[in-house]
């Protein structure tokens, strides 16, 4: 089923990253995947003419959209004039979004531009504080990797911070035909859900530079990749070092970072 609005209307950008959602089914099943519990505002991040908009505007909780491109908060402005006061045109990587939620609890989501999507989970992790629900479109491949575990070839940096903070599920794929224009790849549909407790019993900035480094050379063991980090021969003996960063599951990249705190 087409989006009743004109396609037209607003013109895919190429340097945006834009594919315009054109399917309703597949925007409902993207607005549900939000199960709207312990906030009352959602974000959606590049909404161009609102195929998925008009499903979270259905909800009980109070949506705002960013959105960088000028063509498409004209669109917005002139077909959601509910949504008019609350369309942030603003740039989502270097906006502070606390100008609008003032500290207050938000969930993220949107069809996300695949050039920025990676970017976006890193900053939704630095305002975790903020954020307890995440869920959204991404280029199949990425979405696969933040939700990989250990083990896996694709499991790595993105896989390991996001799945510190928040519970990661791959829920559906969408082929590409139901986009105007068509990406050349699937997308993956994924919800991230924050931790019950998520604050981590270690040194926050050691742990991301810890897993940073570890994955930097990830075909080398760890006794190799973090040498950077002065081991003792002491540190350097224990069995952890002999592992490659791909084996290690979050728990043991927090074990890990606290024998670095210890051994400082």
């Amino acid at each position: 089923m087409a989006n009743k609005h004109d396609q037209h209307q607003v013109k895919a950008k190429k340097h945006l990253g834009q594919h315009f959602l054109k399917d309703e089914s597949v925007a409902q099943k993207i607005a549900d995947t939000l199960t709207l519990t312990g906030y009352k505002n959602v974000l959606e991040i590049g909404p161009g003419m609102g195929v998925l908009t008009k499903y979270l505007l259905k909800k009980e909780t109070t949506t705002y959209v960013v959105e960088i491109d000028s063509e498409s908060v004209e669109y917005l402005q002139s077909n959601y004039l509910n949504l008019a006061p609350r369309i942030i045109e603003k740039d989502f990587l270097k906006y502070d979004l606390n100008e609008v939620f003032q500290h207050e609890p938000f969930a993220i989501i949107g069809n996300f531009p695949y050039n920025i999507s990676t970017q976006i989970v890193f900053k939704t992790l630095e305002m975790r504080h903020q954020i307890p629900e995440f869920s959204g479109m991404f280029q199949k491949e990425v979405a696969q990797r933040i939700c990989s575990k250990e083990g896996s070839k694709v499991y790595g940096i993105l896989s390991v911070l996001t799945q510190a903070f928040y519970d990661a599920e791959y829920l559906f794929t969408v082929p590409p035909n139901v986009f105007n224009p068509p990406p050349k790849v699937d997308s993956g549909v994924l919800r991230l859900t924050r931790k019950e407790n998520y604050a981590l019993p270690c040194d926050e900035k050691l742990f991301f530079r810890t897993v940073k480094t570890a994955f930097q050379q990830r075909r080398k063991t760890l006794r190799n990749s973090l040498k950077t980090f002065n081991l003792s021969d002491n540190l350097k003996a224990n069995s952890i070092f002999g592992k490659r960063p791909e084996q290690l599951n979050v728990q043991e990249f927090i074990d890990l970072t606290l024998l670095l705190e210890e051994d400082a």
